[in-house]
């Protein structure tokens, strides 16, 4: 979960008609027995199955978004729900909290505009006349059947973060759900469940819809090669198992950690993050900069009792971002004061604890993948000594919150990586800085897009997209989304959701070239021989 900066000001501010346009039905029986009034998918064409020729898995990989952040951060984060029993009118529907015509909707003025007034359409189904959009950052974006539209125009793999934030829960206006991180990721993997359940029923039975959790890389590959979705379950918290900590004092023990590890394995989770945004019991974090840093790092002293401490280290050896503002905005003089910090190049003095050193060998004893990102350049450090000392491959980077110095130590390992869904320029730069780097390694890339996660969704297309256009693997096409009365197009309204991920990947092919498109479709292939290789380490 990555926070823009004027989500996190805000939250601290704040102390139509049934469609159904998929691939034509063999037998009566595979018709989908959808809810009626539905949103269309508008992708036609059989659904790829089989692998490549040379035996690998095909598609597009989302290594890190948050289907289910309704029940995240509180239950008042993000307005409207994945699906409902009640259809989508009950599914997508806005806050309460945000009045009739968005008048008191603090933390969507604050992210959308910098005011704390404005003014929003409320209504939702049908006609959806401001949200969802790629500014929007409190409604949801992840409802089925958009998810549905990118698994029908290529992607074959999704990771789902489970997620949430005690300390922005608890400041967070319109709070209806228990703060506990760990409390949030059970009601979040049981959504994953309950999805999976409701797709099914509408093909028949158990086992026969499109979203498929897996729990190992062999599961995902039969999902992958049967043209259905591999939904693989991840955590990013900022208090694993409770694992917070006050003035450096830990609030857990090793008996927590094997318990919350032996827990997520129960739930089916599969990999995850040792820290998240606040230093805590078990690792120090990356740093984020400027305003977003100095928010942050308001956070940081209301959870912990301290700020960060960065200190000055070589600019050409890993490090963190640098958090000093050469002024500070006026409207957040009411912030805590943190020191003066150093200029140029910083580090976090704090690394891996005792206890994070024992959270990591945990993981590589279950044979679950270690996410890197979030971990300051210290902590990153000393979790790849370990990793490179056990041999171990199950390491993931996935949404461009690592140092790029260790992508090489990564890739040696037989890790894997993608690349935040920033807008295309700034990923086509990304992707062609780190290539020769994937290049020595023979890796595939994905997308981090961290849907739902407060770090904002790519704008309006930089080339011009041609609608209907075909898919950049499969044989299917893609005509502009419709859902209700709402018309998607991606060259005016860029990824206002999830079903506009096929759009931004011909924006991608368009731009970049059949290159970047290449080593798209490869990245699940990559991605399963990581966890095969965690697995096979840990056997």
């Amino acid at each position: 979960m990555r926070i823009r900066r004027t989500s996190l000001l805000a939250v601290v501010a704040l102390a139509a008609t049934f469609a159904m346009t998929g691939p034509p039905a063999s037998a009566e029986s595979d018709q989908p027995r959808l809810p009626t009034p539905e949103s269309e998918v508008n992708v036609t064409g059989e659904p790829f199955t089989g692998t490549a020729p040379d035996g690998t898995v095909q598609g597009l990989i989302d290594a890190h978004s948050h289907m289910f952040m309704q029940d995240g951060i509180g239950g008042a984060a993000v307005c409207g729900k994945a699906w409902s029993e009640a259809g989508i009118a009950d599914a997508l529907q806005d806050c309460p909290s945000h009045g009739i015509a968005g008048e008191t909707a603090l933390l969507e003025n604050l992210t959308r505009t910098g005011s704390p007034l404005g003014f929003h359409d409320t209504t939702g189904w049908p006609s959806f006349a401001d949200w969802p959009a790629h500014d929007s950052l409190t409604h949801q974006q992840m409802y089925y059947r958009w998810v549905e539209r990118a698994w029908r125009a290529g992607q074959r793999t999704l990771v789902v973060q489970l997620t949430s934030n005690k300390a922005l829960c608890q400041i967070n206006p319109g709070t209806n759900q228990s703060c506990d991180e760990m409390t949030a990721v059970r009601k979040q993997a049981q959504d994953a469940y309950d999805t999976q359940a409701f797709i099914d029923e509408q093909y028949g039975g158990e086992g026969k819809g499109w979203y498929r959790i897996v729990t190992d890389p062999g599961q995902a590959r039969e999902v992958i090669e049967d043209g259905k979705l591999a939904v693989v379950l991840g955590m990013e918290t900022s208090e694993p198992f409770g694992c917070s900590q006050k003035l450096h004092l830990p609030s857990c023990t090793r008996a927590n950690i094997d318990a919350g590890l032996d827990e997520l394995k129960s739930l089916g989770v599969s990999s995850m993050f040792l820290c998240h945004k606040f230093d805590n019991a078990l690792c120090g974090v990356r740093y984020d900069k400027g305003t977003t840093g100095l928010l942050v790092n308001a956070g940081q002293f209301l959870t912990t009792g301290t700020f960060w401490t960065p200190k000055s280290c070589d600019p050409g050896q890993p490090h963190d971002n640098n958090p000093r503002l050469v002024e500070r905005p006026k409207e957040l003089d009411w912030l805590p004061q943190p020191p003066i910090y150093p200029s140029g190049t910083v580090c976090n003095p704090y690394g891996l604890t005792s206890l994070g050193e024992y959270a990591l060998n945990g993981l590589i004893e279950r044979g679950m993948m270690v996410e890197v990102d979030h971990m300051s350049a210290k902590a990153a450090g000393q979790a790849f000594d370990i990793l490179e000392a056990a041999d171990y491959p199950g390491v993931l980077a996935s949404h461009s919150w690592m140092d790029e110095r260790y992508l090489d130590r990564l890739y040696a390992l037989g890790g894997f990586s993608t690349i935040y869904g920033h807008n295309t320029d700034q990923l086509l730069e990304e992707y062609s800085r780190t290539a020769p780097i994937r290049d020595r390694h023979g890796a595939g890339i994905g997308f981090g897009f961290d849907m739902n996660g407060f770090g904002g969704t790519p704008g309006p297309a930089k080339s011009q997209v041609t609608y209907p256009f075909r898919s950049v693997v499969g044989d299917s096409m893609i005509d502009r989304q419709v859902t209700g009365q709402r018309i998607w197009d991606y060259n005016t309204d860029g990824v206002a959701h999830y079903g506009m991920v096929p759009d931004y990947v011909e924006d991608l092919r368009l731009t970049g070239g059949q290159d970047v498109i290449d080593d798209l479709v490869r990245g699940p292939d990559s991605y399963l021989r990581t966890w095969a290789g965690a697995r096979a380490a840990a056997d």
